[in-house]
C-alpha cells in the first residue's frame, strides 16, 4: 500500500492558508544534473543560515483541520521506526491525509541510491527529496528530477581547512546520481548500518567522480562540536549541517531540506503556505521553517525543538499519525 499515491489533487482549503514566513527561502531554477555543477548566487542567498535563525517567541497555533495541502516527512527519527518501519497506524493517518487530497513528499539527508530500495519497499510513489536537498527524484518513475553537486576541488579545501582546525577527519562521500556510491577512506565509519557503502584505499579516490556531499566525523569530538567547528572553517564554501548521530555533512552552498523541499513543491503547483512539515534533526530547521507550520518530533534535537511550531510524540510512538489525524480526521 502506497504511503500516498503520487497524483492526487489537493482539496480547496477551507479558510485561507496561513502565509509564508520571512525565512522563506527563494529556490533557483536547477537544470538537469551536469557534473560540478554549483548553485547559482540566488540559490546561495536562499540559504536561510539555520544555524543563526531567531527563536519564535511564541509557536503558532496548532495546524487547522484540512489547511494543508502537502505533508512533508523526514524519515529517519520521524516517519520511521527502528528498523526502518513505518506503523500500520501512521500508513493509515497518511491515507487519510491523501483522502483529504494532500500531497506527501519524504525529504530526506539520504541519497537516492541509499534510500530507492527502501521506498520500494514502503510502497512510496511520490516526489522524494533527497540528498539534504540536493536531488529531487521521481519515485514512481525512477528518475532524478533535478539535481546539484558539489564541486570537488571546493569540498578537497572545505576538509583541509576543517582539518586545520579539528585535526584529521575521517571522510566519506556520496557520489552524484541515481546509481551512485557512498565511499568511505580508511576509518571511517556509517552512522546507518543499512546503508551500503564501498571503501576506497586513501581519500583521494573519493574525488573521481562527481559528488552530491561529503560526510566527516571526528574521533573525539561531539556531532555538534564538529558541527559548529566545520561552519565556521567553511564558510562561504559549503553548506555545513548536522542529520543525526555520526552524521556532520557538507552540501553545495545554500542547499538545504528547503530549498530540495521548495522545488519539489513548485513542481505540484504548492508552496510553503500549503506545507505541513514534520523532523528531528538540526538538518530539518530550514524544512520546518519553510513550512506554515512545522512539527517537531519530541525525540528531537534542540534546536529543532527551538524553532518548531509544535511538538509531538516520537517516532517510535507514531508522533506524524497524532498530528495527521487531528488536522485531518
Amino acid at each position: 500500500m502506497a504511503l500516498l499515491p503520487a497524483h492526487p489533487s489537493p482539496a480547496p482549503p477551507e479558510a485561507p492558508p496561513p502565509p509564508p514566513h520571512p525565512h522563506t527561502p527563494v529556490l533557483a531554477q536547477p537544470g538537469p544534473a551536469q557534473a560540478d555543477a554549483q548553485p547559482g548566487p540566488a540559490q546561495a542567498e536562499a540559504d536561510s543560515a539555520p544555524w543563526r535563525a531567531p527563536i519564535r517567541e511564541r509557536p503558532r497555533p496548532a495546524a487547522d483541520r484540512r489547511t494543508y495541502g502537502l505533508v512533508a516527512t523526514d524519515l529517519d527519527g520521524t516517519l520511521l521506526r527502528a528498523g526502518d518501519r513505518v506503523s500500520a497506524r501512521t500508513r493509515a493517518a497518511l491515507e487519510l491525509a491523501r483522502g483529504a487530497g494532500a500531497r506527501h513528499i519524504v525529504v530526506t539527508g539520504r541519497p537516492v541510491p541509499g534510500v530507492r530500495g527502501l521506498l520500494a519497499a514502503l510502497g512510496y510513489e511520490g516526489i522524494a527529496v533527497c540528498g539534504q536537498g540536493a536531488q529531487v527524484y521521481d519515485a514512481a518513475s525512477g528518475h532524478m528530477l533535478s539535481a546539484l553537486t558539489l564541486d570537488r576541488e571546493t569540498a578537497a579545501t572545505a576538509l583541509g581547512k576543517i582539518e586545520a582546525e579539528t585535526g584529521a577527519l575521517y571522510a566519506a562521500v556520496d557520489q552524484d546520481g541515481a546509481d551512485g556510491h557512498t565511499l568511505i577512506e580508511p576509518g571511517y565509519r556509517m552512522a546507518h548500518p543499512t546503508l551500503p557503502a564501498r571503501p576506497v584505499p586513501h581519500r583521494d579516490a573519493l574525488w573521481e567522480r562527481p559528488i552530491a556531499k561529503v560526510l566527516v566525523r571526528h574521533p573525539e569530538l561531539t556531532d555538534d562540536e564538529l558541527a559548529a567547528t566545520a561552519r565556521s572553517a567553511v564558510d562561504g564554501l559549503a553548506t555545513v549541517t548536522m542529520a543525526g548521530p555520526g552524521t556532520v555533512e557538507l552540501q553545495p552552498l545554500g542547499v538545504t531540506k528547503a530549498t530540495g523541499l521548495a522545488r519539489a513543491a513548485e513542481l505540484l503547483g504548492l508552496g510553503p503556505a500549503d506545507t505541513l512539515a514534520f523532523g528531528d534533526m538540526p538538518n530539518d530547521v530550514p524544512m520546518l521553517q519553510w513550512a506554515a507550520h512545522g512539527v517537531a518530533m519530541a525525540n528531537s534535537h534542540a534546536e529543532l525543538l527551538a524553532v518548531a511550531d509544535e511538538i509531538t510524540t516520537s517516532n517510535e510512538e507514531d508522533g506524524v499519525a497524532r498530528v495527521l489525524e487531528r488536522v485531518y480526521g
